[in-house]
């Protein structure tokens, strides 16, 4: 498979996917909207992964590439193509289905656990998680539900975590993609978002916890391999759907 990755800073990289894509033998692309790279054909992309980054989606006067990216995730959509959205890229993939995105009640960064919903347990791509796991955060805004989206998971900070929509889409406010040299460049990067908050930990805090990497990429493991099995034309898809406007 053809995955495809769009990175909007230098400092919020692929973290455990590049390994996970390593080992399964797909082909791993990327568009490093940074340096001004372009967009894929998405005709020429089996899977798409849309990583997260400190700006918000409706800075288009600060980053052009923004109204670019999200007719690219609106042609993924149609096409059935798989789309994994982290962080920002869940806010993105919320905003071209229609949702609100809008400042979070609490900023969240560091080590916190989420729960998953009763319909991410019924759901295959969440079936070997734990019903609560502590994963990484590090975000302010969060999104509302999309119509026809099922919500995956809650935390005490943040009430819609995640969602899926059919079986094409996983959008994850949280990390399970992080390693501890991504963490560390997130930190040297974003020290100045470290400020106190009910949910916001220390430097210190969150590199102290460095037994939660493994289960969240194997977390982030299991639902890769979900995602990537699902055909673009699997009952459920969106490509027979019409979607809203950006």
């Amino acid at each position: 498979m053809n995955i495809h990755y769009i990175q909007h800073v230098p400092f919020e990289g692929i973290g455990s996917i590049g390994r996970w894509c390593q080992q399964h033998g797909h082909t791993l692309l990327s568009t490093r909207l940074y340096r001004n790279e372009p967009l894929p054909e998405i005709a020429a992309v089996d899977c798409l992964v849309i990583l997260g980054g400190p700006m918000n989606v409706y800075e288009h006067d600060r980053y052009p590439w923004l109204a670019l990216e999200k007719r690219l995730v609106e042609q993924a959509l149609k096409a059935g193509t798989p789309v994994l959205g982290i962080c920002l890229g869940a806010q993105l993939v919320a905003d071209v289905l229609g949702a609100r995105v809008f400042a979070n009640r609490y900023q969240e960064i560091g080590w916190f656990p989420v729960e998953l919903t009763e319909a991410a347990r019924s759901s295959p791509l969440f079936s070997c998680l734990p019903e609560q796991l502590p994963v990484f955060h590090w975000h302010g805004d969060t999104f509302s539900l999309p119509h026809g989206a099922l919500r995956i998971a809650q935390s005490e900070g943040c009430p819609n975590q995640g969602f899926l929509y059919g079986d094409q889409v996983v959008a994850l406010q949280f990390h399970l993609e992080v390693t501890p040299e991504s963490v560390q460049m997130l930190i040297e990067h974003g020290a100045d978002d470290l400020t106190e908050g009910p949910y916001v930990q220390t430097r210190d805090e969150i590199l102290a916890q460095q037994e939660h990497f493994a289960p969240i990429n194997q977390a982030m493991d299991s639902i890769l391999l979900g995602l990537c099995a699902s055909a673009r034309s699997a009952p459920g898809s969106t490509a027979d759907r019409v979607l809203p406007g950006i």
